[in-house]
């Protein structure tokens, strides 16, 4: 049985609050409603406490905090999850949100970021050297939860998920040890951190790879809907051979408004989002093939810096609207799951769309067993998202998107990116883990036994204690409560273990 912060005793809480430097946010305070809002505004959830952390101190409290209280636990970084699992009804909320430094350097091509950022951040800061790491494709995208769950983007075919380029983690533990996970330090913590999600503790700073990258040359090419079956067969054939420097993701989509021509506004269409890392003179000859397989409808490629093109769905998905998402791993586009793709293509509102993301190339190059991500033989990583501002459209969107993913599920692999997944059972994370999954149980057992850390897509311990799915009791036999501790020498702890970034 987990307990609510209601429960908690006031001077536990009262004792919390002296050891704890940022914000400690309930239900009462004036800043309790925008604390809880995240940008899926599809999900309302009240949590019993958000903890607003300022640095590696303030996590290491509240994990100790919500474990010696039985509480349910939910760590927040940039909140863009879709079954919004940043939040936990009546339980404690670890929001990392304001945790934000950035440490670049250039002559190593690394970058150091706390998980508060988010990749609009990261991207402001390496641009300045002409460098990027792997990210998505929408800027208020946290660090933290995508790279977690293995991370794919416009460089992907080139350099690979961002797991590929992860150096290095700072991780505060379920009894509050705080350690560096690396290749060479806790390599299996490490690499379940690769992939796993946030089942593994509370990651504090990531330390990623960079790369050359700094003017691409990218942009929407769309053809008329009634041509997608012709233009999703080429694309399947022609991405096979295709140079690793390009990339296009395929789309299904409504046409906006501005800054797209108005003949076409509200018009529904198929077609391809560029970016090519090659010289900007080779680039027509690159994409010349999408023009002869058919006539475009409008396209518009032109260089641009790195961090424009991550913003450019920015506008177009603001936060605050209604999200309903669902994915799946595909290996092999058939002529029988296009024609389903052709069947379900007429989106139901402006917002609402279907990406296939190329996810080969150099991920390809990465064993199986090398991350805890086990798709690594997958070409493409599909999501469904139906998307509106107005919560009137909810059931809409929703049944679009579980009809279309539907259709196109025994055409796909039985495992999807965990980012693109809702809460969907204990079967579905199974079969997205595959063979790595008894792996990541048993780290799982070595690092959080007791399941402390289970608001996300779970894997329980292998040793789970007390009934499947739900979480046991904190073994206090094991650890004493830290509440037993002094509050002095658990600071003076918090402070040598590195709370400096």
């Amino acid at each position: 049985m987990t307990t609510t912060v209601t429960d908690v005793d006031e001077t536990a809480v009262r004792d919390f609050e002296e050891t704890f430097r940022g914000e400690l946010i309930r239900p009462v305070d004036p800043a309790f409603d925008e604390a809880r809002t995240i940008y899926n505004a599809m999900i309302d959830k009240r949590p019993g406490m958000i903890a607003t952390c300022t640095d590696v101190a303030d996590v290491i409290e509240a994990v100790n905090f919500g474990r010696d209280h039985d509480l349910n636990i939910a760590v927040r970084g940039g909140g863009h999850n879709g079954p919004g699992l940043a939040l936990v009804d009546d339980g404690l909320v670890i929001d990392l949100s304001e945790m934000t430094g950035l440490r670049v350097d250039p002559e190593a091509r690394t970058v150091r970021v706390e998980a508060g950022c988010t990749w609009g951040d990261v991207d402001h800061a390496t641009h300045a050297f002409g460098l990027a790491t792997v990210s998505g494709v929408i800027s208020t995208t946290g660090v933290g939860g995508l790279t977690l769950g293995g991370g794919h983007g416009y460089l992907t075919r080139m350099y690979g998920l961002t797991i590929d380029n992860l150096l290095s983690a700072d991780v505060v533990l379920a009894d509050g040890r705080f350690v560096h996970a690396s290749a060479d330090e806790h390599p299996d913590l490490f690499w379940a951190l690769r992939g796993g999600g946030g089942n593994f503790g509370v990651v504090t700073s990531f330390e990623f790879r960079l790369h050359p990258v700094d003017t691409v040359v990218a942009g929407p090419l769309f053809w008329p809907l009634d041509e997608l079956e012709t233009t999703m067969r080429w694309y399947r054939d022609w991405l096979a051979q295709a140079p690793e420097d390009v990339y296009a993701f395929y789309l299904v989509a409504e046409v906006p408004g501005d800054p797209f021509p108005e003949e076409i506004h509200g018009e529904n269409v198929c077609g391809l989002m560029w970016c090519y890392l090659g010289p900007e003179e080779r680039v027509k000859a690159v994409t010349q093939p999408a023009r002869e397989v058919a006539e475009p409808l409008f396209e518009h490629i032109g260089a641009m810096p790195y961090p424009a093109l991550q913003s450019m769905f920015d506008a177009l998905y603001p936060p605050g609207d209604q999200w309903y998402w669902k994915g799946n791993f595909v290996r092999e586009l058939s002529d029988e799951a296009i024609a389903e793709h052709r069947r379900f293509a007429d989106v139901p509102t402006a917002q609402s769309t279907m990406h296939l993301y190329p996810v080969n190339g150099a991920v390809h190059r990465v064993g199986t067993d090398e991350t805890a991500w086990s798709y690594r033989d997958a070409n493409w990583s599909m999501v469904i998202a139906g998307v509106d501002p107005d919560p009137d459209n909810k059931e809409t969107i929703t049944e679009w998107t579980r009809d279309y993913w539907q259709a196109l599920y025994e055409h796909s692999a039985d495992g999807a990116y965990i980012n693109f997944m809702m809460e969907e059972g204990m079967d579905r994370i199974r079969a997205t883990y595959g063979s790595n999954y008894e792996r990541l149980r048993e780290i799982k057992t070595k690092y959080d036994p007791n399941n402390v850390f289970h608001v996300n897509q779970n894997i329980e311990p292998a040793t789970q204690v007390g009934s499947t799915g739900s979480r046991c009791q904190w073994l206090r036999a094991r650890n004493p409560p830290h509440s037993d501790r002094t509050r002095s020498s658990r600071l003076r702890s918090a402070v040598l273990l590195g709370v400096t970034f």
